[in-house]
């Protein structure tokens, strides 16, 4: 039996990386836990994060996948190492991958990026482009009403376009080639991004970048999947939010068969 791949955000942002994976390899089942219940992650202290994103890990542990990917940027900033560490599978975060691709885009070693403030105030996009690339220059900034716009699928509402014009003005005055889209929810507003930005400028998907990583660890791993079985996409939530359907399909892009609440009272994949 073909184990799946197991995938974890702290809502349901991190379906943008599934669209992506499934896209990748499209042979190969997922499990995903978005906790609802507790998002968002971008606001709360590191250690607070790091114990979520171990709980998470805990839980997919449990439905016998074979690799994980922390697709929530404020985890994978603050908590990746200790994932890392406690997993028996390989662990991929979101943050390298869209790191390298930014340094192997920019022309003028100048790089914009654009998170959550737990994100930008991490400092983990800039430690990994630091690391790629001595000389290159970061410019971060925190855009958090961009992830209600994606939410309420405002996504080319004049609404957008205000806001995306005011956070961006300082990564367009820093003279950034590439910015990169530090969150789940971002590429949703892809285009009220590039608009403000200028055609100039190359726009870095993390979820892509983390998805074509995916598929070069399972081909190098031997943990591809069967050919010509029966993929399936399972959701689990800590909750189930209002307008989860039509928000998931926003993210998805495409409707989910089935979600199943997970159980708080039951806390045996809860880490205490």
């Amino acid at each position: 039996m073909n184990r799946p791949i197991g995938v974890f955000d702290s809502g349901i942002g991190g379906l943008t990386v599934v669209k992506e994976i499934l896209r990748a390899t499209p042979e190969d089942s997922v499990v995903y836990f978005g906790d609802t219940a507790r998002v968002p992650y971008g606001t709360k202290s590191p250690e607070t994060v790091t114990r979520f994103a171990l709980e998470s890990m805990h839980f997919l542990l449990r439905h016998d996948v074979k690799l994980i990917v922390v697709a929530c940027n404020s985890a994978s900033a603050v908590a990746l190492d200790e994932v890392v560490k406690r997993c028996p599978l390989p662990v991929l975060g979101v943050i390298n991958p869209g790191a390298v691709a930014a340094a192997s885009a920019t022309r003028t070693r100048k790089v914009g990026v654009i998170g959550t403030d737990a994100t930008v105030e991490s400092g983990a996009y800039q430690r990994e482009l630091k690391a790629l690339m001595d000389d290159i220059e970061v410019k971060a900034a925190a855009c958090p009403l961009f992830v209600p716009l994606a939410e309420e699928g405002w996504t080319d509402h004049e609404a957008a376009k205000l806001i995306a014009e005011e956070y961006l003005a300082p990564i367009r005055e820093f003279g950034a080639d590439v910015l990169v889209l530090g969150c789940t929810h971002y590429p949703l507003l892809r285009s009220v991004i590039q608009e403000a930005m200028g055609e100039g400028i190359t726009l870095v998907d993390s979820a892509r970048e983390t998805a074509a990583l995916v598929r070069a660890v399972l081909d190098s791993e031997g943990l591809d999947g069967d050919e010509g079985g029966r993929p399936t996409l399972t959701v689990y939530l800590s909750d189930v939010p209002r307008k989860f359907t039509s928000i998931g399909r926003r993210f998805l892009g495409r409707s989910i068969d089935k979600v199943e609440r997970v159980d708080q009272t039951d806390l045996p994949w809860y880490e205490r």
